[in-house]
C-alpha cells in the first residue's frame, strides 16, 4: 500500500482523463498527465463566440377567470391562480469574457478557481496570494466550497452557494454574464477519482457543451450529459461570486432560488426522485445531504446508510484500495462531510470514529476528519482525546472557527 504522503500527492494532483473533456488547443484530446506541473505553459486564449441576442420575454397570456356556480345570496368566486412566469428565452450559445486563466500547482484547484472567478470582476489575486490563506497546511487536500465562499466574502463580494443546480440554471447564469464555480468529480486512470473545481464560462446548445476554465487542463469543453454525471457526485454544488452592485441582477436570474428555504426544499424533492430512479451510492449521498440541509438528521443518517450499503461504482473509483468498505468512492469523505455530521447528530459516534479513521489512514493532515473525530470523542465522554483532536485540527488550520468553538466548550 502506498504511504499517506504518496496517496495525497497521487490523489490531488489532477490528471487529465475526465469524462467528455476536450482541450481547446488544435482539437487535440486531453492528455493523461503527471500530477504536479510546476511550470505548465499557458494555453493561448481561446476565441470566445459572441453571445447571440436574447429575445424579449413574451408577455403572459391574460387570465380569463372561470365562472364558479354558487348559491345565492352571497356568491363567492375563487380566482384562478396566476399563470407561471414565462421562461426566459436564452441564446443558443453564450460566453463570459474578461476572465484570467491560471494553471494550478500542488492541490491548488480551489485557490486558483476562486481567483479566476474574482478576476471576472477585476480581481488580481493569484494562487500565491490565495493559497496561504485557504491552505495554511501544505498537506491540506481539500478546500471546501464554504471556505471558498468565506474567502470571497472577505474580499467584499456577494456569494450564492447552494446544491441542486441544473443545466437550465447554469445556462441562465452564463447568458447573464455570471461565471459559475462547480464542484465535480474528476477521474484519472492512474490516480483514480477525486474532487475538482472548475469555472464554467459559457455554453453552446448546438454542440451540447459547456465551456470552462480548468486549473489543470486549461480551457476546455464538456458534454452536457457527461458533465452532469461528474457534477452530481457533489450534489450539483455551485458557487456564484458577484460584487454587491450585481445583487439585484443575480436575484433576478436565480428567481425562486434566491429564497434559501425554497431552494433547499426543491433540492430535496429532486434528490428524492433521482435517488429512487438511480438507486446508487451517489444518489443516496445527495439525498442524505439534502435531508440534512433541511434539518432532518435522522432521515439523513438512514439515507447515508444506504449510500454505504450500495454497490461501488468502479468507473468513479478505478484505483479503489482493497481495504475500502461501502459504496462511496474511497475519497468521497475527503470532500463530503454530511455523513459525519448526520452520524454525530444522531449519536452514532463509533461510526464516525471508523469513518474518520479511514480518512486519516490516507491523509493524516485532514483537518475536517480530526474535527469530526473530536466531536465523536466528545460525545463518548473521552474529553482528553477530543481536546487533542481539536488542537490538531487547529494546528492544521488555525482559522478553523468551528474547532475553536467546540474546544472552548470542553
Amino acid at each position: 500500500m502506498r504511504s499517506p504522503a504518496l496517496l495525497v500527492t497521487a490523489a490531488l494532483l489532477l490528471g487529465a482523463a475526465a469524462f467528455g473533456v476536450t482541450r481547446l488547443q488544435s482539437g487535440a484530446e486531453a492528455q493523461t498527465a503527471a500530477v504536479e506541473q510546476p511550470a505548465v505553459p499557458a494555453l493561448p486564449p481561446a476565441a470566445e463566440p459572441a453571445p447571440e441576442p436574447v429575445e424579449p420575454d413574451p408577455a403572459p397570456e391574460p387570465v380569463i377567470p372561470t365562472p364558479v356556480q354558487v348559491q345565492p345570496p352571497t356568491p363567492e368566486v375563487t380566482p384562478a391562480p396566476p399563470p407561471a412566469a414565462p421562461s426566459r428565452v436564452l441564446p443558443a450559445r453564450a460566453s463570459v469574457t474578461g476572465i484570467r486563466h491560471e494553471y494550478q500547482r500542488l492541490n491548488n484547484c480551489g485557490p486558483v478557481t476562486i481567483g479566476m472567478a474574482l478576476s471576472r470582476w477585476g480581481g488580481t489575486l493569484n494562487q500565491s496570494d490565495i493559497a496561504p490563506k485557504l491552505k495554511p497546511s501544505r498537506g491540506d487536500v481539500n478546500v471546501s466550497p464554504e471556505e471558498l465562499a468565506a474567502f470571497a466574502r472577505a474580499q467584499g463580494m456577494d456569494v450564492h452557494l447552494a446544491r441542486g443546480g441544473d443545466r437550465a440554471l447554469l445556462r441562465s447564469l452564463l447568458a447573464s454574464g455570471f461565471p459559475v464555480i462547480v464542484e465535480t468529480w474528476f477521474v484519472t486512470p492512474d490516480s483514480g477519482g477525486m474532487g475538482h473545481y472548475r469555472l464554467l464560462t459559457g455554453y453552446d446548445d448546438r454542440a451540447g457543451q459547456f465551456s470552462a476554465l480548468d486549473s489543470y487542463l486549461g480551457p476546455l469543453r464538456m458534454d452536457y450529459a457527461k458533465f452532469d454525471e461528474l457534477w452530481r457526485s457533489f450534489g450539483r454544488t455551485f458557487l456564484i461570486v458577484t460584487p454587491p452592485s450585481k445583487r439585484a441582477a443575480l436575484a433576478g436570474v436565480l428567481d425562486w432560488r434566491a429564497d434559501r428555504a425554497h431552494e433547499q426544499a426543491e433540492t430535496l424533492r429532486v434528490a428524492e426522485r433521482e435517488a429512487e430512479r438511480r438507486n446508487d451510492a451517489v444518489g443516496f449521498l445527495t439525498l442524505g445531504q439534502a435531508q440534512l440541509d433541511t434539518g432532518d438528521a435522522r432521515a439523513a443518517a438512514r439515507t447515508f446508510d444506504r449510500a454505504f450499503a450500495a454497490a461501488p461504482d468502479r468507473t468513479l473509483d478505478p484505483t479503489r484500495p482493497a481495504w475500502v468498505q461501502g459504496g462511496l468512492p474511497w475519497r468521497a469523505l475527503w470532500y463530503s462531510f454530511g455523513p459525519l455530521e448526520a452520524y454525530t447528530r444522531t449519536g452514532q459516534y463509533a461510526r464516525v470514529l471508523t469513518l474518520t479513521g479511514a480518512v486519516l489512514r490516507s491523509v493524516p493532515t485532514h483537518e475536517e476528519a480530526h474535527y469530526w473525530r473530536a466531536r465523536a470523542l466528545s460525545g463518548l465522554g473521552r474529553t482528553a482525546e477530543a481536546q487533542a483532536a481539536y488542537r490538531e485540527a487547529l494546528r492544521l488550520r488555525p482559522g478553523y472557527a468551528e474547532a475553536r468553538q467546540e474546544l472552548n466548550r470542553l
